[in-house]
């Protein structure tokens, strides 16, 4: 790991607060919303079931992970007052698919009751996805499954389509590469520094504000970060239990005294950019 997650867990939440402000500056000015990007496929119709979205993530997780580009789906019922092509661009400016620095994103946006399809491609990809192969997917591909009402065999055979000319591109290999070859030893990583975290502000907090609401309080703060570091709100949860009985222990037994050492990182985050 070599990102905070907590980082990653601020940026997601500073993207809610932007999507939310352009929402509502979009529904004052009477264009349609920008969905916020919460995840590889964004359907608002309701077109694609559990299971189909599952396996399609599957896929562009996988072009992810060994390519480093990224490429996000996006279903709307329409883009009225908007052309496709500029309600594409103002999703574009918002999502910044694809690395910073090698815009390798692709946005696959469908305008369903407008019976509208657009491929948008970030800059470092345009000679990989012309414009010519990009329509050539839209019409020879795509939009036959359409005409059948077959959406989520249209979209996996044009993710399929644009997948295969990214990997005949010669791009900057995946940041991910490197964690995930140590994904083996990430517990050893941080709970060392978060054990020594916890003594230490337990320390502090139990001499400060009372040994029950201090043990409190370490407890809930170790809880957090265990759960933003493994994604997982029962780990979270049996963290902030043991926090809290270790720090009440010790400061009944040693009469609140302090404990030495420096809190450590912890990493791990999703990069992004346009």
């Amino acid at each position: 790991m070599t990102q905070p997650r907590s980082l990653a867990w601020l940026f997601v939440l500073l993207c809610w607060v932007c999507a939310f402000v352009g929402a509502a500056q979009a529904a004052d000015s009477g264009l349609q919303a920008i969905p916020a990007l919460s995840a590889r496929i964004t359907d608002t119709t309701g077109t694609l079931s559990p299971e189909q979205k599952a396996a399609l993530d599957s896929r562009l997780a996988e072009l992810e992970r060994t390519k480093g580009s990224q490429i996000a789906v996006l279903i709307v019922p329409t883009t009225q007052p908007e052309a496709i092509e500029q309600y594409s661009i103002r999703v574009a400016e918002a999502w910044k698919i694809g690395r910073k620095d090698i815009g390798d994103g692709v946005i696959v946006l469908v305008a369903k009751d407008d019976r509208k399809l657009r491929i948008e491609v970030g800059r470092g990809l345009e000679g990989a996805v012309p414009d010519v192969y990009a329509k050539r997917i839209v019409t020879e591909t795509i939009a036959p499954h359409f005409r059948q009402g077959d959406f989520s065999g249209g979209l996996s055979a044009g993710v399929e389509a644009i997948i295969q000319l990214i990997n005949g591109e010669t791009l900057p290999p995946p940041q991910q590469q490197h964690r995930n070859t140590n994904q083996g030893t990430n517990a050893s990583d941080w709970w060392a520094p978060l054990l020594i975290g916890t003594f230490v502000l337990g320390s502090f907090l139990t001499a400060a504000i009372g040994k029950m609401m201090g043990a409190s309080v370490t407890g809930g703060v170790a809880g957090v970060v265990t759960w933003l570091i493994t994604s997982s709100l029962l780990v979270g949860g049996i963290s902030a239990f043991v926090a809290f009985v270790l720090v009440l222990l010790v400061s009944s037994s040693l009469g609140n005294g302090s404990f030495g050492g420096t809190p450590g990182g912890w990493g791990g985050g999703w990069a992004g950019g346009s």
